[in-house]
């Protein structure tokens, strides 16, 4: 390698050493390896690591010293560039230096260290060596098996590691059976991580231990929905009936998941004293909500229910009418004949005039359950008076339902079957369909209320 190309490594600016040591990362000669380990000495980080990397390509014994001299370099991108062409030179000399960065505060050093160990055919000589093997692998799950010292190690992990290395701590914890996993459990709940704390309380909530409930209940007032929702299913496990009163106030959560796994809680707990929390969000804006309401007032099996599970036979969702229904013979098998259930009659007969054709026929039906004559009522709903005139079959009604299901394969082919059985009382449903949001299933209404006609 000529005089000129080290005067440049030695006086030049940083740009035009960079520059020469690129040159010869790329232009093959077996004679740049001396310049290039002597680049490795150059004030310039990026000098020094495309030194390192450039090094690689010409696969030289000379060139392991040099590198191995780098690997305490203050620049972790040195360090890293370093160890990785260690590693590909297979060299076993650079075994124990790689060794001692297992120890590096860096993450990407310790998981570049650990890769070239392994090219190298490195295998642990001690317990501690496997530990930090692991560690900087991220195979965190490992270290429990490994007994109490790996364990120690998970909670280091846990109060120093990254974000992302904290959270899988507390996972890995969470699969071992030791004692020090609680207190390291609520250590975890105090930090600024909102996925650390939410795999906190998934840990707590399976240990289910009575004594964590006040470290748990503050975070169901958490900023994050996310560690409300997670902390709703802990409270449940860990506080039991003493969760239900914090319970009932995530009952106004503004993320429905939290609404929702709250309202599932409080049915399982089973205390009535949720009965009256429970009816006041019976109407939850979303219908998931709904429906898990209601379930759970029918697992709570009290009469106080009997009147709000009437009216939510009016709901607009198929799947929460189907719930109320469920859920009032839970109560009283003869909920019909009850006074609360007789209080909801005004309601029920206003439903007549809804707007949406379910609720008015579910309306007319509940109306019959209270033997109630629906042409006797002044003001009747169009859709009512039909469905009421024609008498629809089973097969109808089964095919109505399918017209506002999810699936719109299943919407457009219940359309097509409602024409087919000619049916005039169809046709106010399928005019409601002909509106629906996808072409086809708007066809194939179309096509069904011509052939009505």
């Amino acid at each position: 390698m000529s005089w000129w190309t080290y005067q440049q490594l030695r006086i030049g600016s940083a740009k035009t050493r960079l520059a020469v040591v690129e040159k010869l990362s790329v232009e093959y000669d077996q004679n740049a390896v001396g310049p290039l380990s002597f680049a490795l000495k150059d004030k310039s980080p990026d000098v020094r690591c495309t030194a390192a990397r450039a090094l690689l390509r010409y696969n030289d014994p000379k060139a392991v010293e040099p590198l191995i001299a780098i690997l305490n370099d203050q620049v972790p991108l040195a360090r890293a560039a370093a160890a990785e062409t260690l590693g590909r030179l297979g060299d076993p000399k650079a075994i124990t230096p790689l060794t001692a960065l297992l120890r590096d505060p860096d993450i990407i050093v310790k998981g570049i260290a650990v890769r070239s160990l392994n090219r190298l055919g490195w295998k642990p000589a001690t317990e501690s060596d496997r530990v930090l093997q692991i560690l900087a692998m991220g195979k965190l799950n490992e270290l429990v098996a490994m007994g109490p010292e790996g364990i120690g190690h998970l909670i280091e992990t846990l109060r120093n590691g990254t974000p992302n290395k904290q959270w899988a701590a507390v996972k890995a914890l969470g699969q071992a059976n030791d004692s020090r996993i609680l207190p390291a459990m609520l250590e975890a709940l105090k930090k600024n991580i909102p996925p650390v704390r939410s795999a906190a309380l998934g840990v707590l909530q399976n240990l289910a231990d009575p004594h964590t409930f006040p470290e748990i209940e503050p975070l169901l007032r958490d900023d994050s929905p996310t560690v409300r929702a997670a902390a709703v299913d802990a409270a449940t496990m860990c506080g039991g009936r003493k969760a239900v009163p914090s319970l009932i106030n995530c009952l106004k959560d503004p993320s429905w998941e939290v609404r929702q796994g709250a309202a599932k809680a409080l049915g399982v707990l089973g205390d009535t004293s949720a009965v009256e929390g429970l009816c006041k969000v019976i109407q939850d804006p979303d219908r998931d909500v709904r429906e898990s309401v209601i379930v759970s007032l029918g697992e709570l099996g009290d009469p106080r229910a009997l009147q709000p599970l009437v009216l939510a036979l009016l709901d607009t969702e198929n799947t929460v009418r189907n719930a109320a229904s469920a859920a009032l013979y839970k109560v009283n098998r003869r909920w019909d004949e009850s006074e609360s259930a007789q209080r909801a009659l005004p309601k029920v007969k206003a439903a007549l005039k809804h707007n949406d054709y379910w609720v008015c026929q579910a309306a007319s039906k509940l109306l019959e359950v209270f033997r109630v004559d629906v042409r006797a009522l002044e003001g009747e709903a169009p859709a009512v008076k039909l469905a009421m005139k024609s008498g629809p079959s089973p097969v109808y009604a089964l095919f109505a339902d399918l017209l506002f299901d999810r699936d719109r394969d299943l919407r457009m082919a219940a359309a097509v079957s409602l024409g087919r059985l000619r049916e005039k009382s169809a046709a106010t449903i399928l005019s409601t369909a002909s509106g629906d949001p996808d072409y086809c299933v708007r066809q194939a209404a179309l096509s069904a209320l011509t052939a009505l006609e």
